[in-house]
């Protein structure tokens, strides 16, 4: 019997054939794939009558630690010597591998490697998440839109701005409803969006009511047209308590201008520590603890995250009965120190630009140098549910508690995840510590994602694994997989760990603890 007999052996040849197309069953699209051409997601085609996974099986080597690729391993046919660019620390991902779908079988790969004296074993798929999305933060003070509104790519809804974080605008994109629970072209935009964003592709959001972001993960936030560069230091509160020892003498009043909280060095208690005297100063905004104002504006895109443009517009009438008086020194400056302006007063009490003098430019400076660089940080967040754990085990939930119970060590592409705590496998993972590429995409609409379950062979034999499918790594890349493609070598991420060797620690550190 011929091979391309064999993979129809178990099914209707009138179903699996259409005018000399083979059926794709990777995905629940199942398209029907001629000779020479890929399917709908692109990633599995019909090469010389059988289904071939376009990508290569991706298998990192942790002693390079390069992140750039080496060379191929080998190919479908070619022989394989069994040498390899480096015989280090190798981990077979996910990507390329081909996926459990639909779900009926073990995982593509289930690895079995040695590390330190202990069998360990990897299950390696790639993952169809229709519940998942992405987290993004958005380092800027800048006014993106309000708490809640709707974000759109290609004009269509497919998340949400969620609550700020320290010195970060945060967004919520994705998730099954607007994959699958509203209009096809709805569904598509935000596939579309979560793949570009995944793969570190830039993609262009519009903010209802706000304002219109280019978004790429481990690069700079572009707001309406402008590039980011600094995050800011910290609130208007903490700028005068880090920097305040580096204006006394020199300035007599200081207020760092902040949407959240904005300082004033007189008042606040580092300046009452330093000794500082009463200005007689008056700020137009909620007071908060002496030398710390809310509300001096609504949010925007101006001074430290307000609306303003004329930092002045915060201040209030002079009191000369406080320590106001003509000459009185005034440093107006912003959380990243982007923006300042030094003024003194008139006869008449009334704040006057100078010209900045050089006395202060080095205080200016040193608030910019403590500001790191804004950045774009994207967060692939997806639910591997039950149908996807069927091909670790035949008894899914097992996988679940072996997770919770961190017995088994998950990772997307090599790259450590975050699981959620409570009930199933909801992880989540920075996708510039996965290796570029590394997500695609099924026309349902969802994304695809790798992902690997490693732990010790005898809890996976515990927990009902498919013991009779474990392989070596050395035979996996000798032989490769059902999917026929290539099999090639890359350089780890530097900052991602050895996933084998971080689960053996791990499980160390869980036994003793």
């Amino acid at each position: 019997m011929s091979e391309l007999a064999e993979r129809f052996e178990t099914h209707d040849p009138g179903e699996k054939l259409v005018a000399e197309k083979i059926r794709c069953d990777a995905c629940p699209v199942m398209c029907y794939i001629a000779d020479g051409r890929t399917g709908a997601c692109d990633r599995y085609g019909n090469v010389g009558g059988r289904i071939v996974r376009m990508d290569p099986l991706t298998i990192l080597d942790h002693t390079s630690q390069t992140g750039a690729a080496i060379v191929p391993f080998v190919a479908e046919g070619e022989a394989w010597d069994g040498e390899l660019v480096n015989t280090g620390r190798r981990f077979v991902t996910a990507i390329g591998a081909g996926t459990t779908y639909p779900d009926y079988k073990p995982a593509p790969f289930i690895v079995s490697q040695e590390v330190e004296g202990v069998d360990l074993v990897t299950v390696v798929t790639e993952g169809i998440f229709s519940y998942c999305g992405v987290k993004v933060k958005i380092d800027t003070d800048r006014h993106i839109g309000p708490e809640t509104a709707i974000v759109r790519a290609a004009g269509e809804a497919i998340g949400h701005v969620t609550t700020g974080e320290y010195g970060s605008q945060m967004l919520s994109l994705g998730g099954v409803h607007h994959l699958t629970g509203g209009s096809k072209a709805e569904g598509r935009a935000t596939c579309d969006a979560l793949l570009d964003l995944c793969n570190r592709k830039p993609v262009e959001l519009a903010i209802d009511g706000g304002a219109t972001t280019i978004v790429e993960a481990g690069k700079p936030p572009v707001i309406d047209g402008k590039q980011e560069h600094r995050m800011r230091v910290g609130c208007g509160s903490a700028t005068i308590g880090m920097f305040a020892t580096q204006w006394r003498g020199l300035v007599d009043e200081v207020v760092v201008v902040d949407d959240h909280i904005t300082g004033v060095v007189s008042e606040h208690q580092a300046g009452k520590v330093l000794g500082w005297q009463d200005t007689g100063i008056k700020i137009i905004g909620r007071r908060s603890t002496p030398g710390r104002y809310f509300k001096v504006s609504e949010p925007g895109l101006g001074w430290g995250g307000t609306s303003i443009s004329d930092p002045l517009s915060i201040l209030g009438e002079w009191n000369a009965k406080k320590g106001a008086r003509p000459g009185l020194s005034l440093l107006m400056v912003s959380t990243t120190g982007e923006q300042f302006a030094y003024y003194e007063l008139d006869d008449e009490l009334k704040p006057v630009l100078k010209p900045f003098p050089e006395r202060l430019q080095k205080s200016v400076g040193l608030i910019e140098d403590n500001c790191e660089p804004a950045l774009c940080t994207v967060l692939f967040i997806g639910g591997a549910g039950g149908s996807l754990r069927a091909g670790v085990t035949e008894n899914p939930v097992n996988l679940t508690r072996s997770v919770q119970g961190l017995t088994t060590y998950v990772t997307v592409g090599g790259a450590p995840v975050y699981v959620w705590p409570g009930g199933g496998i909801t992880l989540m993972v920075d996708v510039t510590r996965v290796p570029e590429g590394a997500f695609g995409y099924v026309p349902t609409p969802a994304l695809v994602a790798p992902i690997e379950f490693t732990l010790r062979r005898d809890d996976y034999i515990r927990l009902g694994g498919y013991e009779a499918e474990i392989r070596s790594v050395e035979d996996i890349v000798a032989k490769g997989g059902e999917y026929f493609n290539p099999r090639r070598g890359t350089g780890a991420a530097a900052s991602n760990p050895w996933p084998p060797l971080a689960q053996l620690r791990r499980a160390a550190s869980n036994e003793t603890g």
